[in-house]
């Protein structure tokens, strides 16, 4: 006989499949430093050892979704927890130095900035960012859709404008 135990099932429109703030902005500020090390890798592999681009190509492309996605997840985060504009902005400004997502992220849980909760949408107030990510809470599938699109459009704007050398 073993003793397991039980596991509640997932209801599709609640914050369970949302996970924790701390989980999620952990989650997003890891990815983006492991791709800045392979686009740092391959930046290496094409203009110091000058043997490919294929680590650019790959880990370019890669590393500017998860970048859009990292400033996605740095807003929601920002808003459900009330951080202040210098909080808020220096988790965005820390996407842009190579790895830098990584102290910040041992930071922001040392001190307390993340948490183990979202406050909205039940502390959601009349403000339109309130709103918007306490709607993005309650409805988790349908805000990753929508985050999918955001960051496929942003992702296609960048294409279009094109790459900073050109």
């Amino acid at each position: 006989m073993t003793n397991a135990t039980p596991v509640a099932p997932v209801r599709l429109g609640t914050l369970e499949p949302v996970t924790t703030p701390t989980k999620l902005f952990r989650t997003v500020a890891i990815a983006e430093a492991i791709t800045w090390t392979g686009l740092l890798i391959g930046m290496f592999l094409k203009y110091g050892t000058e043997t490919t681009e294929v680590g650019v190509r790959i880990f370019g492309m890669l590393h500017g979704v998860v970048f859009v996605a990292y400033v996605v997840t740095t807003v929601v985060v920002w808003v459900d927890r009330r951080w202040s504009a210098g909080r808020g902005l220096l988790a965005l400004v820390a996407a842009v130095p190579p790895l830098a997502t990584l102290p910040l992220e041992w930071w922001a849980i040392r001190k307390g900035w993340l948490g183990d909760s979202w406050r909205l949408p039940s502390g959601a107030t009349r403000s339109l960012p309130d709103r918007v990510v306490g709607w993005l809470l309650v409805n988790p599938l349908r805000g990753l859709c929508m985050g999918l699109v955001a960051v496929g459009a942003l992702t296609a704007l960048a294409l279009a404008v094109g790459p900073p050398t050109s």
